[in-house]
């Protein structure tokens, strides 16, 4: 089982490394080609398109082929994408790449988390699906030291002109780690049993599980399957269609209370504060620890605290947070380390809760037949909000200023804290297919609510 997490993890790790080494170069990138606020938007963000197509096929491809299959289109996709983004002498051909790098992290961003799902015990199902957000992180963390370790290498004329296409191009080694491990991990037993390959999906839950526990888990699974239709139409019935409001309400949420704002833009934000490049660059780092560091902890308590308690606590700290730099912003106080220290809490409260635990609750919530193409709808609200905030984030800052722009990210978090109090419910230490009972008690209730005679 370890394994299997820490290869779909090194997923989530090229998830992350792909989408936040634009972090180190926009600021090149912008000088090379001298862009505007708009442009600059766009090169942050074009990726972003590949996502929203990546995740919104990705979930079909995977209830057809596999979820292993995907995953090794998707570590090709980044290979392809590193090696392309790095050699174009025009900006025509660096957005094509990138939108190509976009479609991996699409597919990557909902596969992986999907995968640890269907084969982590429920008792650990949590921890483990959190991993995959640590391989997020991790990535992120990765690609800051890189960014900065190029950047330091000669000047800022080498950067504007090479150093940012070897940002790029690192992230070959990484899409090449990925598809060697998955040669060597074994398919969904869920999916397994899907496709009526049920004693290769016995074999694989008596691993994981061990013999007994995996004949009553794989006569549940089929039970499960048995009771679904399978179609598209199925998230749209009573409590299924609830779940699928949640997930996508949740996924959106994690991204319109700014964290993308801040990981593809923290070298500029912290520029502007008065900070230079190279100051800027490792306040980047520090960023990616706390990050990482916090993460951490998210896995340690996912199954202990449970993902409602922690998504109510990260909500509220970043709604604090994001207050105090609007404030900093608005009174002129940015100078010393006031912001820094609001945006390291701020990204410790996002990575307890919304960062990982977003895609434990999306991966969990839906059953075994339509898990694939309902976190693909998700993942589409995930990837176009994370577009949004990306492309006008730079708009913003010019138009209305940064307070506002933050106090904005603000309001979204109050909201977010308020969704998950009164909607989300908690799924800690549930099987998954409990889970998918639970929405049909829903609905049946509905269903059969009494009616009152008139008096």
């Amino acid at each position: 089982m370890h394994k299997i997490t820490i290869v779909a993890a090194v997923g989530g790790l090229l998830f992350g490394y792909d989408t936040a080494v634009v972090a180190g170069a926009i600021g090149f990138i912008q000088k090379k080609f001298d862009l505007s606020a708009a442009m600059m938007g766009w090169i942050a963000s074009c990726a972003l398109i590949g996502c929203v197509v990546g995740a919104m096929f990705s979930g079909y491809l995977s209830d057809k082929l596999g979820r292993k299959k995907v995953l090794i289109l998707s570590a090709l996709l980044f290979a392809v994408s590193s090696l392309g983004t790095a050699i174009p002498q025009d900006l025509t051909l660096f957005v094509v790449f990138r939108i190509i790098g976009g479609l991996g992290i699409g597919i990557a961003s909902m596969i992986s988390p999907m995968y640890i799902t269907e084969c982590a015990p429920a008792e650990i199902r949590g921890r483990l699906v959190s991993i995959n957000q640590l391989g997020i992180v991790t990535g992120i963390l990765l690609i800051y030291f890189v960014n900065a370790s190029i950047a330091g290498l000669y000047d800022e004329t080498w950067n504007v002109n090479t150093g940012w296409r070897w940002m790029f191009g690192s992230g070959i080694f990484p899409s090449l780690v990925f598809f060697l491990l998955l040669l060597f991990v074994p398919e969904s037993p869920r999916w397994l049993a899907q496709a009526g390959r049920t004693g290769e999906a016995e074999e694989i839950l008596t691993k994981i599980n061990g013999a007994s526990k995996a004949k009553a888990e794989l006569q549940e699974i089929k039970l499960a399957i048995n009771t679904e239709t399978g179609s598209f139409s199925e998230l749209f019935k009573p409590g299924l269609r609830t779940a699928l409001i949640i997930g996508i309400i949740l996924s959106i949420f994690s991204q319109v209370t700014g964290i993308n704002a801040i990981m593809y833009y923290a070298p500029e934000i912290f520029k502007s504060t008065g900070d230079g490049s190279g100051s800027a660059l490792l306040q980047t780092i520090l960023v990616g620890i706390v990050n990482l560091l916090f993460t951490i902890v998210a896995i340690k308590y996912a199954d202990k605290a449970g993902r409602k308690g922690l998504l109510l606590a990260g909500s509220a700290g970043m709604t604090i947070c994001l207050a105090i730099i609007g404030a900093a912003f608005y009174l002129g106080a940015v100078k010393g380390y006031l912001v820094l220290v609001a945006i390291l809490a701020y990204i410790a409260c996002f990575a307890l809760s919304l960062g990982p635990l977003t895609f434990v609750v999306i991966a969990e919530i839906f059953p075994n037949r339509v898990r694939g193409r309902a976190m693909s709808i998700c993942l589409f609200f995930l990837w176009t909000a994370v577009y949004f905030v990306s492309q006008f984030f730079p708009i913003l800052l010019q138009t209305i200023g940064s307070a506002y722009t933050f106090w904005i990210f603000m309001a979204m978090s109050v909201i977010a804290f308020l969704f998950v109090w009164k909607v989300v419910p908690e799924t800690k230490g549930k099987t998954l297919e409990e889970i998918e009972k639970s929405w049909h008690k829903t609905s049946s209730k509905k269903i059969q609510m009494p009616v009152q005679e008139p008096v």
